[in-house]
């Protein structure tokens, strides 16, 4: 079942906007409703191409000192939601 919502946005931007729909041959509803979708959407914490250098290029700074011990492979898999089991 559909709702009414209600948005008040720049007019500039709601010109562009429809331009863009018109262009994409959808609505203002659409877009929105796919925006919400996407933004709804679960996140992998890494993207699936992602290897172990860009993983801790990725961490911030607070994380990069790590101990000694540190399992690098099973936090990779880990964060990637890996199939391995880590």
């Amino acid at each position: 079942m559909k709702k009414r919502l209600n948005i008040t946005i720049e007019e500039k931007l709601l010109n562009k906007i429809k331009k863009y729909a018109v262009e994409q041959e959808t609505s203002l509803s659409n877009l929105v409703e796919e925006h919400f979708e996407e933004i709804l959407k679960p996140k992998n914490k890494l993207s699936k191409k992602i290897g172990l250098v860009e993983f801790k290029d990725s961490l911030p700074p607070s994380k990069k000192e790590f101990p000694q011990d540190w399992d690098w492979k099973k936090e990779y898999h880990k964060a990637k939601g890996s199939k391995y089991g880590y």
